[in-house]
């Protein structure tokens, strides 16, 4: 008996128009669905990226810090040492606490108009470093030349060793702030080789550029603390020097005007 193909009732125009729409909302909402999280994954991947070198690039203290890892931290620390010296120490050498020229002639002519005693006035507790230290070869006036000479030469030795000695925070903050920026640079470079030997490393150059960023940061750190702290000390230890020069001159002078004094009264004894 033959087969009779029997034809399926094709759907009616209004459940065809009916399927149709959910046909096309199920679309939309499937190309809803999936298209954010590729726009937002395409979004996010350039920020990643870029997370480390808008840090490093922002200009900001904050952002430097941070690009150039935790070794930051003791180099900052040397750089607020060296700024607090730098800063007491151009306060304790200016020319009223040591003494200037002008204080220096004051001295001579007192000592030419009233002797010994007139310019040991000028020498007291409350003088400037120079008056103290004239004034202790002064006190001495009656002993030989050479004794007040061999006596002024030991007090200014002295209080010259203490001044000196106090720039030496200066000095070990510009022989330790280069090692530190080079541990950092060292540090960072192994860190990225081994970015490098790693299989994200390779694929991932941002993770790479991190790195080298922090060893460059810390390199540059340490030379910007240290140079401006060379420079400082020699500046502070030139006027050091010239307070010596000072002393000297000093020391001449008042053996002129005390042989041209009148005669009186001794101030001290030997």
């Amino acid at each position: 008996m033959p087969c009779t193909k029997i034809p399926l009732p094709s759907p009616a125009p209004a459940a065809r128009e009916r399927q149709r729409p959910r046909t096309l909302l199920g679309a939309l909402a499937l190309l809803a669905s999936s298209a954010p999280p590729a726009a937002a994954a395409t979004a996010q991947t350039p920020q990643a990226a870029g997370a480390g070198a808008d840090l490093a690039g922002d200009g900001t203290l904050l952002g430097l810090l941070l690009a150039g890892g935790p070794l930051m931290i003791p180099i900052a620390l040397c750089s607020v040492i060296a700024l607090a010296t730098v800063v007491e120490r151009s306060i304790g050498l200016r020319g009223a606490r040591l003494g200037g020229a002008r204080f220096l002639r004051q001295i001579a002519e007192a000592a030419a108009a009233r002797g010994p005693a007139g310019a040991l006035d000028l020498c007291g507790p409350g003088a400037p470093l120079l008056g103290r230290i004239l004034g202790h070869g002064l006190e001495h006036a009656t002993a030989p030349a050479s004794e007040r000479d061999r006596l002024v030469g030991d007090l200014a030795s002295t209080e010259l060793k203490r001044l000196l000695a106090s720039l030496r925070p200066l000095q070990v903050v510009w022989s330790i702030a280069p090692l530190l920026g080079l541990l950092g640079t060292v540090w960072g470079m192994i860190e990225a080789f081994g970015r490098i030997a790693s299989a994200s490393g390779l694929g991932r150059p941002e993770q790479l550029a991190g790195g080298i960023t922090q060893a460059l940061v810390t390199t540059a750190a340490g030379l910007v603390v240290a140079i401006p702290a060379i420079v400082c000390h020699h500046g502070l230890k030139g006027r050091i020097e010239g307070f010596a020069r000072r002393i000297e001159d000093g020391q001449r002078l008042l053996e002129r005007a005390l042989a041209a004094a009148p005669a009186g009264p001794p101030a001290g004894g030997s």
